[in-house]
């Protein structure tokens, strides 16, 4: 059978950093660029606005600085050489209120490039919050997509929190870059090649000045920058490791407290915890200090700038006038803020990048392989013939295409064959060796062993939840590689030892088992699992809401669910994994009858540790270390007096 996912805590030579070692992002250009081409999905137009609303608002900040030079130089500085003293009938007093009347339009203008450019930086933000909204809902789509096509061993691999959290903590910091990350980027670089176009114009003396401030300014990022990038991938890994970790023991709460290990489980997660607070610190430590640095060197910049500025202007150096310094000093501030605050939000996008590449590292996953197609279909019957039909007919058959393009029909009959099957969960190890058997329909065939015998194993390799490593699997004669999963699982039933019931009412979740079923269906279903019973005496019957699990309901009315769950289905094969385990000895006789009537006609494989469940069994295979040791009767088997009998009279107990 599978093998279990296990935590490890930190244990002996396992320090906190052991739990989420990983390299800082390592492709940065090409994660920016893959999350650009969700814009595809419709929000091109309304991106392609937002760079308009971008550009027009940076140069609105460009234009209102330069202007400052215009209004102080040609209004604001004659008005102050004028006599205050004149009398209204003067020339002069005329010319002071034409020049007052000049300085006023002058500021509306200016106001009015401000005004355009709110409006455009309010624009694009709004806009953004649909399209980050909507790239991150097409993310979500294709990530749980995508997660509906991966094999199982993957989920066998990998703990359920951490991939949870890719759903939310993940797509959350992808948000926040989305959102406000990106439309930064790129007004920051319009403003930035703008406002030094500006800046050259008014003053290459001072634009030198500057150019010196922001080249200190890259390296400090560079370095704090790098420093905190390592740190907060390992963040997001060390979350999603307490995110899992945090599922497992919700889960296993029970578990938990009926083994007094309370304490053990709040030490590992203390561990855990500790891990994801030391790498949160180093990253927001670097990270933290970044803001403060750039504001005071910005401030240090504009002193000086004042400073050299005033000393050009007094000595007429450059042409530099006093509308030119107050101009320059706005523009060294527009030119500084974007780069300042790339630097602040430079934690944003490094958390957001580490977190797109773990959200990419499932996108990557390869999908479970199907190159079948022999797909099932509805059939009837004409003149002898079997022919395909579009209506539910109760009567289903293998379509099979041929290389010369003909088709041929084959009755679904539930004939399993197992050929020499050898199966490793890893290339080095084998669990099954040379396992032949053969299921005709309508015989029910019983797997009995210790545990890790290789039971369960087998029905995963008649469903293909895990590929043989040799030999051959046969469904009526075909080989079930040429048949596509969906029609291959669409035609058995599965009752697994762990039952899982979903949000819905008590009639959804047997639906689940056929969606079309009507509600007869249902009824019949369960009457059939002899679930009926208990569910009419529920408080709203089968219209019952069932949440967590079916946490309201007893183990052994759960597992009668998912009995009615397979029963409606109706499939030709049936597999029961330990279904009547968690059922007390009085129900199991009657889920018993119930399932003696769902395996009539069928092919039944049945894994069972109560050998009393068995005894009817046309075959009975015992496995031991992935090989069948005995086979045959119940009379025959005892008769033999080997494992089956030891088991049987309880000489040798299962474990």
């Amino acid at each position: 059978m599978a093998q279990p996912r296990v935590h490890q805590g930190p244990g002996p030579g396992r320090g906190p950093g052991a739990f989420v070692k990983g390299p800082k992002p390592k492709n940065q250009g090409k994660t920016i660029a893959r999350l650009l081409g969700y814009l595809k999905g419709g929000y091109l137009a309304p991106f392609a606005l937002v760079l308009v609303c971008i550009l027009v608002s940076a140069l609105a900040g460009v234009l209102g600085s330069m202007f400052l030079e215009v209004l102080i130089d040609d209004y604001i500085t004659p008005l102050t050489t004028m006599d205050p003293q004149l009398g209204p009938d003067s020339a002069a007093f005329a010319s002071v209120a034409q020049g007052m009347a000049q300085l006023l339009k002058a500021i509306g203008v200016m106001a009015l490039i401000y005004l355009l450019g709110i409006a455009s930086t309010f624009l694009y933000n709004w806009l953004m919050v649909g399209i980050s909204q909507g790239m991150l809902k097409s993310i979500r789509d294709e990530l749980f997509t995508h997660l509906q096509s991966l094999p199982i061993k993957y989920f066998d691999t990998h703990t359920h929190g951490d991939l949870m959290s890719r759903f939310t903590n993940d797509t959350d910091t992808l948000r926040q870059m989305i959102s406000q990350g990106i439309p930064q980027i790129f007004s920051s670089a319009i403003t930035v090649v703008s406002v030094f176009c500006a800046m050259v114009s008014t003053s290459v003396p001072l634009t030198a000045l500057v150019a010196v401030f922001v080249a200190c300014m890259l390296g400090l990022t560079r370095f704090i920058g790098g420093r905190s990038g390592q740190y907060f991938v390992k963040q997001q890994r060390s979350l999603g490791a307490v995110n899992g970790y945090i599922e497992e023991m919700i889960a296993g709460q029970k578990v938990v407290k009926v083994f007094c290990r309370e304490e053990r489980a709040k030490a590992d997660f203390d561990a855990l915890n500790e891990a994801l607070r030391q790498e949160a610190q180093a990253a927001n430590s670097y990270a933290n200090i970044m803001g403060p640095i750039m504001n005071n060197l910005g401030h240090l910049q504009y002193v000086l700038i004042a400073i050299v500025g005033g000393a050009l202007a007094i000595s007429g150096v450059g042409g530099l006038t006093l509308g030119g310094i107050a101009a320059f000093l706005q523009l060294s501030r527009s030119f500084t803020m974007p780069i300042s605050q790339i630097s602040q939000q430079f934690n944003t996008i490094i958390m957001a990048l580490a977190g797109a590449e773990r959200i990419f590292d499932v996108l990557d996953e390869a999908p479970e392989a199907d190159d079948g197609y022999v797909t099932l279909v509805n059939a009837e019957e004409v003149d002898g013939q079997l022919a395909e039909t579009a209506e539910c007919t109760g009567l289903w058959a293998w379509k099979h295409p041929h290389g010369d393009g003909s088709v041929t029909y084959q009755r679904l009959e539930g004939r399993v064959e197992l050929l020499g099957v050898d199966f490793g969960y890893t290339g080095d190890k084998l669990v099954l060796h040379n396992i032949a058997l053969e299921a005709q329909p309508g015989q029910k065939m019983a797997f009995v062993g210790a545990t890790g015998a290789g039971k369960t194993t087998i029905t995963n390799l008649i469903n293909r939840f895990y590929d043989i490593a040799d030999g051959k699997i046969r469904y009526d004669g075909i080989n079930i590689n040429k048949i596509k999963k969906p029609d291959l699982r669409r035609s058995l039933g599965v009752v697994l030892q762990e039952t899982n019931l979903f949000t819905g009412t008590v009639a959804e979740n047997i639906r689940y088992g056929k969606l079309d079923a009507t509600q007869q269906e249902v009824e019949a279903a369960a009457r059939l699992a002899n679930a009926d019973g208990f569910i009419r005496r529920l408080p709203q019957g089968y219209d019952t809401m069932l949440t967590g699990d079916g946490g309201s309901l007893s183990q052994g009315q759960r597992q009668l669910l998912s009995i009615a769950r397979a029963a409606v289905a109706n499939p030709p094969v049936m597999v029961l994994d330990e279904a009547t385990s968690s059922i007390d000895t009085r129900t199991e006789r009657l889920v018993q009858r119930g399932m003696d009537g769902l395996m009539q006609g069928r092919t039944v494989f049945v894994i069972a540790h109560r050998l009393s469940t068995v005894q009817n069994s046309d075959s009975i295979l015992v496995l031991e270390l992935g090989r069948i040791i005995e086979r045959g009767a119940h009379e025959e088997l005892i008769a033999q007096r080997g494992k089956y009998y030891q088991l049987y009279t309880g000489a040798f107990e299962l474990e």
